[in-house]
């Protein structure tokens, strides 16, 4: 990436310019790190004493903020949003793959759109249509009829299955499974009969699944991932699943079978949500939450309990252990007092 000036980045951010314009930015850094030619952000106060002592050419910040930096500003509501846009003007990461590799098993009657590229080894099977600038990643396999937007980008070693519908401008990260059977059995006598899944997965635009994350095929009907939804590593999205719009999934987190996920809703690392179960808009999560029942009110919901001392955590279960004892004891207490009166 070539360097920008600021008044160039000013202008992209629609933001306020403090001090040169003509100030060449070559990269992005953080308020400890950047040093001349860098351009940092600061977007929690609480920071605000490496505002003082940073050597960034410019600093994107909010005009609270704006005077105790030292240097070239960049004045915005939000500073994040703001270095999140620099970030991807000055992005360097390369492209999934840069041709059609010769080592590439693509079938007769796949349609490839304009710019797409596909890596080494990649296998792209019957029926299959790739819009225009899709990169496909090495060692790929995209199964029979499955459908990829303009502009999406997978990376090496991501699977879909047969079916396999995704939109525009998506991202799928490295081991990314799309597609492979939810885990639907019926018990005849104790011997487990497997029923085909013969749902598809449908992914709406700009949505980004990360590394080694699987969201499993319908069993009738579709599992739906609505644009703008995200998701980080090592997800587990089963059969039937509905995630709303702009939706995040944090790290290790898991959503049962046949479960609907409303809109702009976040849910922390490590949580659980069970099959069956609906979550309406605005409902976030935080980290480690066991979700066995819906909810329907927008908000925050926790239930996962912080470490604390071993010896400490052996007294509060002691004392979980005995809370039957107690609520019966209390009980008791109770209705003697009712008789005194």
């Amino acid at each position: 990436m070539k360097p920008v000036s600021l008044r160039e980045l000013a202008q992209h951010l629609g933001a306020k310019l403090v001090g040169d314009g003509e100030l060449m930015i070559q990269s992005v850094s953080t308020l400890s790190r950047a040093g001349k030619g860098q351009i940092s952000f600061l977007s929690n106060s609480k920071y605000r004493s490496q505002l003082a002592d940073t050597s960034a050419s410019a600093v994107i910040l909010t005009e609270d903020d704006l005077p105790h930096c030292p240097c070239a500003a960049l004045v915005l509501d939000n500073p994040y949003v703001g270095f999140a846009l620099v970030a991807q003007l000055m992005d360097s990461t390369p492209a999934a793959a840069d041709s059609i590799s010769a080592k590439a098993v693509i079938a007769e009657d796949v349609v490839l759109g304009e710019g797409v590229v596909v890596g080494a080894n990649a296998v792209i099977e019957a029926g299959v249509i790739l819009g225009d600038q899709v990169q496909i990643g090495a060692g790929c396999v995209i199964g029979r009829n499955s459908r990829i937007g303009a502009r999406t980008k997978l990376w090496a070693n991501v699977t879909l299955y047969h079916d396999v519908e995704i939109g525009e401008d998506c991202l799928l990260q490295s081991g990314a499974v799309i597609g492979a059977d939810g885990f639907g059995y019926a018990n005849d006598r104790g011997r487990w009969v497997k029923i085909p899944q013969l749902g598809r997965v449908i992914i709406g635009n700009r949505v980004e699944i990360g590394a080694s994350t699987t969201v499993d095929r319908g069993a009738l009907d579709d599992t739906i991932l609505h644009d703008g939804v995200i998701i980080d590593n090592q997800c587990q999205v089963a059969h039937n699943v509905v995630i709303g719009e702009n939706t995040a999934m944090a790290g290790c987190s898991v959503i049962g079978g046949s479960t609907r996920i409303g809109r702009n809703c976040t849910i922390g690392g490590l949580s659980a949500i069970t099959g069956h179960v609906e979550i309406g808009d605005n409902v976030h999560f935080t980290g480690m939450s066991m979700v066995t029942k819906g909810v329907t009110e927008p908000g925050l919901y926790s239930s996962g309990l912080p470490s604390q001392g071993s010896k400490e955590w052996r007294k509060a279960v002691a004392n979980v252990r005995n809370l039957d004892k107690l609520g019966q004891r209390v009980k008791v207490l109770e209705k003697k007092c009712s008789e005194r009166d």
